[in-house]
């Protein structure tokens, strides 16, 4: 997966938007923090707000020009998966093998509650012998040239969060025609909820900066991550003044030109995540 260099530019955001017609219930997350009061009833998956960050408000839908966000989602469905004790990677070994070169293993193999985790969990727990990140993410993205594991993609994705969002109450549901054909879009029904989610990330590099990834949030640092590999973090800091946005650039370009391997070796970390944010900076 080949990833642009940098962050988009904020006015590449503002020209699409003018331009173009186009296009259960968390209870065992480990997480440092919760999400800025949100009730259990709404709080949102690592894979929903990553989505939520690129859909259109008005148009329900993501930019028709994003190839980036489809494996992202997948990342974040391995991100999530670890964060909640499902799975992690095997030990480095006296080689120090690095993140990309170790594989993922199933520590729990207890439901999550959440179709699309279930789904990946059980394709990795019927895997032998199991495989990279890496590899899994182009598995679950259909981005295989194997055709013996094309069983393993993930279909409609982005559809099946969508309707997630719908059930939370943050989105609705329309028909939209693009004159060749029609098309199932989720527009914003709370705002509220989209606020808050645009209002941590600006934050989480502005005004609650911390200069350690190590002292973030894991939850809140793979956002940052995942959306930035996804290409829709830009989307959160389009509304920001000339100077916040050019040091909202700044930190989170520190943080994507850390060495994935070198952190993941510090102590107390989640490998598996690093591992997942090495396979979208290598």
């Amino acid at each position: 997966m080949q990833r642009s260099e940098g962050l988009v530019q904020r006015r590449n955001v503002i020209k699409e938007n003018a331009l173009s017609p186009e296009a259960g219930d968390d209870q065992d997350v480990v997480s440092d923090e919760r999400d800025d009061g949100d009730s259990k009833e709404t709080r949102l998956t690592l894979m929903e707000e990553v989505l939520l960050l690129g859909l259109k408000d008005k148009e329900g839908y993501t930019s028709f020009w994003n190839d980036c966000i489809s494996s992202g989602l997948r990342g974040c469905i391995l991100i999530e998966l670890s964060l909640r004790g499902r799975i992690e990677l095997e030990k480095a070994g006296l080689r120090r093998r690095s993140l990309l070169n170790r594989k993922i293993i199933v520590k729990n193999e207890a439901l999550t509650g959440d179709v699309l985790l279930d789904e990946a969990l059980k394709h990795m727990k019927d895997t032998s012998p199991p495989e990279t990140i890496q590899t899994w993410i182009e598995y679950l993205s259909g981005e295989t040239w194997n055709p013996l594991k094309l069983r393993f993609q993930l279909r409609n994705v982005r559809e099946r969060l969508a309707k997630n969002l719908v059930e939370k109450g943050v989105c609705s549901t329309e028909k939209q025609n693009f004159l060749l054909f029609d098309m199932t879009t989720h527009p914003l029904q709370d705002n509220s909820m989209k606020t808050r989610l645009v209002k941590k990330v600006q934050e989480s590099v502005l005004s609650k900066w911390i200069n350690d990834p190590h002292r973030m949030d894991r939850r809140l640092l793979s956002l940052i991550f995942l959306a930035h590999a996804s290409d829709v973090l830009e989307n959160a800091f389009a509304p920001l003044n000339d100077d916040d946005y050019e040091v909202a650039m700044k930190r989170v370009r520190e943080l994507v030109d850390a060495d994935p391997d070198v952190e993941a070796a510090k102590p107390g970390t989640n490998e598996l995540m690093w591992g997942v944010f090495a396979a979208f900076l290598k």
